[in-house]
């Protein structure tokens, strides 16, 4: 349990310690005092007492007053009135009815009594905290089949403690000792089965870790209490049958029909199917309304059937050669594709919205997409507590251990602009990776270590123990809508064929596979005992499996009549009334913005709010952006801000996130202001500048990629008219969140129809800060993308067959433009956006108010403007980012101006042919260069010199650094010697 080191040195130090550890001070009893588990429960007490008496019994106050006033060990207690005990939710407990927790029954209380009592209670605290290392979890016997069970018991939970010689005794138990059941007493051999029965049959429970008392009395309620694991009624155990069979029903029909076909079925894992349904039946009649469920390829197939219910013929189809000319690229193996259904929940009668998120192979990056998600839908429906839309994970043992997106989407759980207030983690426990023993793939006991870091209950249980499984699930959903945090369930259980169905498992696993095939399917085994104890006949068993033959049969039929599939019946995030016929897919709209908007947003972020106690150097900002605005001269934060303002007097959205966000990496953004004096006092002066429109969300994130970004992306796929915005810190931060990028981000719409306008800013610039803040890597991002082998001059087609966007601007108005182009647009597509460093200051870099407003909208090549007689241009320059700056430069200390062109491409995905071809006609006989400042092997030239060439009909000569492993030097020195080099290659 918890408790702070503070508060235990103050126990130590009090005159309670004192007397006991005096007691205990024999070399016979001194073991057992120090014993962790006895200090602890006193500790409790203790704590509890000196909090305020009434959170304690009647019996432990008298007792605590009477030794801390002096009175010895053995007189200090007096016996008071019964009582009951309050718990979570305002409920009441049934307790022992006797008041004396330090007593025997019908013993005169005495020194061997209160150490008999003791041991007793470090016992029973044993159990709770290594019980479930002696529970019966796993289906095959072999991670503890090499002991049994008694001596497990005896090793690990009773270890050294010392049991009362007589057995038969009776004692009175604490209120918090919930296996007394109501009974006025228990002796010591009934205390010790129904320990065992709780921590140590088929499910193992691990919560001693948990700092909230009220969170670990309702676990040891909810497993103490006798009886309660096998407290299923005959309709309940009757539910959980028909679910067991038609999941392993749905397995055995595929693997008849397609039988060479890989599905990665959930053969072993079965009960996964009842314990789901639970989860949403449960959940469901408390009120959920929305499940979002996350999912790796293992046992996808079957979640899609039976729990989200979606058309089986649907399914089937994905078997089938069908045509899937309609898709709209790729398209996906059936065992990564998601859903979306909207049903009735045939327990409760209420009904539900169940989505299933398309995942990859990259297996547990799929987590923080769910969350993020399902954080957007609470938001967009007023969910504040979540209370209506859940998020459901499915995890796989190695990958959990495996994977570190899974402890960054567990550390997000609780952060105020992340948090759903929980969700529900399930493991499918196969006990093996692709063919790794679990010994040889993870160093802790359990693959669900890493839940502990959101103080997670973890409940361990065997997965050919359905009922047991279903339990457990239900108590991890009354926690979860109870407690409004995670909770783990890990069902322990095996995977019936090797990595898919074609594969040999017995190759690297022949022991593991020879105790496989010696079992029977859980249903079986289920069946078996409910037939046993009468709960069912071989009538209802006969009525249940005709019930879902008839029904596979009838799907697989359907199936043959299936032509087509279509991308859309698999979209796991449905935009409703947002793709219509009347609009043009084609259009691109102006973005230009009404300047009485702009003026007002512009004195909004460069106008201190009154009564604020801001940072003195933010003043000399906001001195700054108020003197630019009356210049009419503003810089990159303006062309941000303006961008946001303007789309939320519109009614639209925003939210940006990332490590730094609210002031910016480089100190530019400032869009929270933190009160000097006051702590956990902030003012956004973009938040409420228009009543009535859209929201803004600014918010630093953990120091996390992968799981921010993910997160992010989920955020991004519930509505079309959000602007969501991750910053990586640096660009080459990206790195980390590269599986987001390549699996998601630049394939999603091909594979899974999924279009998101998730915009991804990456500081970009080589500035001499060393190889690691120097480049956000723009060559990978273009290797990803997509056009037509034969290239498009229109503009407006490009950009609707692309995968993404590519940009690099270089004028605030530039940014502001493609930011609103984003929402704008009649469809969605994701934005990598490369941002500057030193352009946010730089005093070149700036745009005049006219540039923002009217007809206005993102330039993706800017010419250039300077050129007067292009007949006398000698040599043309194209560039991407803030090397035109450079040049520019250099050109004027040259005296090169009307010598030399500088032309910029500020969208290098989809290409500007069109805008380039019709400039660079004005300079026939010029020479044309590519200048970049990124290494030859990396940045833009790779990817522009053949498109280049294709609108040039002329030799394209490259400029700029030779190749290099490292993105930059490490060195200022040796990075301002290749600048000037550089430079002097580009005007020679």
């Amino acid at each position: 349990m918890s408790y702070t080191m503070n508060m235990r040195s103050k126990f130590v130090n009090s005159s309670l310690y004192t007397h006991f550890k005096s007691y205990y001070n024999s070399p016979v009893n001194n073991e057992s005092f120090m014993n962790a588990t006895s200090a602890t429960y006193l500790e409790d007490m203790h704590r509890l007492w000196k909090d305020d008496p009434k959170n304690v019994h009647a019996s432990w106050d008298i007792y605590f007053r009477g030794v801390e006033s002096g009175r010895p060990v053995g007189s200090a207690y007096v016996s008071p009135p019964s009582m009951s005990v309050p718990v979570a939710g305002g409920k009441q407990r049934v307790t022992a009815t006797s008041p004396a927790p330090l007593t025997s029954v019908g013993e005169s209380l005495n020194e061997s009594t209160v150490r008999e009592y003791l041991e007793l209670q470090s016992i029973i605290q044993s159990f709770r905290i290594r019980g479930h290392l002696a529970a019966t979890l796993d289906p095959l016997n072999i991670v503890r089949g090499e002991h049994i069970k008694s001596t497990r018991m005896q090793k690990l939970v009773l270890r050294h403690y010392k049991l009362p010689k007589d057995l038969n005794k009776k004692y009175i138990l604490h209120n918090t000792d919930y296996i007394s059941g109501g009974e006025k007493s228990l002796s010591v051999s009934e205390i010790l089965k129904r320990l065992e029965t709780a921590y140590c049959g088929s499910v193992g429970v691990e919560y001693m870790h948990i700092g909230n008392q009220d969170k670990y009395e309702f676990i040891r309620y909810k497993f103490e209490s006798p009886g309660a694991v096998r407290s299923m009624s005959p309709h309940e155990k009757k539910l959980i049958l028909k679910r067991l069979i038609r999941a392993s029903g749905f397995e055995d029909y595929l693997a008849k029909k397609y039988p060479s076909e890989k599905r990665f079925g959930l053969e072993g894992g079965e009960a996964m199917i009842p314990a789901l349904k639970t989860a949403i039946d449960t959940a469901s009649a408390l009120g959920v309304d929305i499940f979002n469920i996350g999912i790796a390829h293992r046992g996808r197939l079957n979640v899609l059937a039976n729990v989200v219910r979606k058309p089986l013929q649907d399914i089937f189809a994905q078997f089938l050669p069908v045509n899937i000319e309609e898709q709209l690229g790729s398209g996906d193996v059936k065992y990564h594709l998601g859903t979306y259904m909207e049903r009735v929940n045939s327990e409760t009668k209420r009904p539900v919205v169940v989505s299933v998120i398309a995942n990859p192979s990259h297996l547990e990056s799929i987590n923080p997409v769910v969350i993020g998600k399902t954080h957007a839908e609470r938001v967009l429906i007023g969910d504040t507590e979540g209370n209506k839309v859940w998020s459901i994970l499915i995890h796989g043992d190695a990958a959990t251990t495996g994977q570190g997106v899974v402890y960054e989407t567990f550390h997000l759980s609780e952060l105020p602009c992340y948090t759903n207030h929980g969700s529900i983690h399930i493991i499918i426990n196969n006990q093996i990776g692709f063919t790794t023993d679990p010994r040889v793939s993870r160093t802790s006991e359990y693959c669900t270590e890493v839940a502990k870091v959101s103080s997670a209950p973890i409940f361990h249980v065997n997965g050919d123990d359905p009922e047991a499984v279903c339990y457990v699930m239900k108590t991890a959903t009354e926690f979860k809508h109870e407690f409004k945090s995670d909770v783990v369930v890990d069902i322990v259980c095996y995977r019936k064929h090797g990595h898919n169905e074609a594969d040999q498992p017995m190759f690297t696993n022949p022991f593991m596979y020879k105790n496989i095939q010696k079992l029977k399917p859980v249903y079986v085994k289920y069946k078996e005992e409910l037939l046993k104890h009468r709960v069912i006949d071989e009538e209802d068993v006969q009525k249940m499996e005709k019930y879902t033959s008839d029904w596979l049969h009838d799907g697989f039929e359907k199936a043959k009549s299936v032509t087509l599939v279509k991308a859309r019946d698999w979209l796991d995030s449905p935009w409703k009334n947002f793709f219509t016929p009347d609009k043009d897919p084609l259009d691109v709209p102006v973005t230009g913005a009404n300047q009485e908007v702009l003026l007002k947003i512009g004195e909004a972020v460069s106008t201190p709010p009154p009564n604020f106690e801001i940072h003195t150097g933010l003043v000399r900002v906001l001195r700054g952006r108020k003197e630019m605005m009356s210049a009419n001269k503003v810089d990159w934060s303006f062309g941000e801000s303006f961008a946001i303002g303007s789309l939320l007097e519109e009614g639209y959205n925003v939210r940006l996130t990332g490590q730094d966000v609210e002031r910016g990496t480089f100190s530019h953004r400032h869009h929270v202001y933190h009160h000097q004096s006051l702590d956990h006092v902030t003012y956004t002066p973009l938040k409420s500048l228009f009543p009535g429109g859209g929201t803004y969300v600014v918010c630093n994130s953990s120091l996390s990629e992968f799981g921010v970004l993910g997160f992010e992306l989920g955020y991004s796929m519930v509505s079309p008219y959000n602007l969501v915005m991750w910053e990586a810190q640096f660009g080459d931060f990206a790195n980390s969140a590269q599986i987001i990028s390549d699996q998601f981000l630049s394939s999603g719409e091909s594979k899974w129809a999924r279009q998101t306008g998730l915009v991804v800013l990456l500081p970009h610039g080589m500035e001499g800060q060393g190889p690691e803040h120097s480049s956000g890597r723009p060559e990978r991002f273009l290797q990803m993308s997509a056009e037509p082998e034969k290239p498009l001059e229109n503009m407006p087609k490009q950009m609707h067959l692309a995968n993404w966007f590519i940009a690099n601007p270089t004028t605030p108005a530039n940014l502001f433009h493609v930011l609103r182009r984003q929402l704008k647009l009649n469809y969605r597509k994701p934005l990598i956006l490369f941002t500057p460093k030193s352009l946010l200051r730089h005093p070149e870099a700036k745009s005049s108010l006219e540039e923002f407003t009217g007809e206005t909208m993102f330039k993706p090549y800017i010419k250039d403007e300077t050129i007067t007689s292009p007949g006398s241009v000698e040599k043309v320059i194209l560039c991407c980012g803030k090397v035109c700056y450079d040049l520019k430069y250099e050109r004027a200390k040259r005296k090169l101006d009307t010598k030399v062109a500088i032309c910029r491409i500020e969208q290098v995905f989809p290409f500007p042919y069109s805008d380039l071809r019709k400039d660079m006609s004005q300079y026939p006989k010029a020479q044309v260069l590519w200048a970049q400042e990124e290494h030859k092997n990396q940045g833009w030239w790779d990817f522009v010199k053949t498109r280049v060439a294709a609108v040039v009909d002329r030799p394209v000569e490259y400029r700029g650094r030779a190749p290099s492993p490292a993105p930059s030097s490490g060195t200022k020195v040796m990075h301002d010697k290749e600048q000037v080099t550089f430079l002097e290659k580009c005007f020679s």
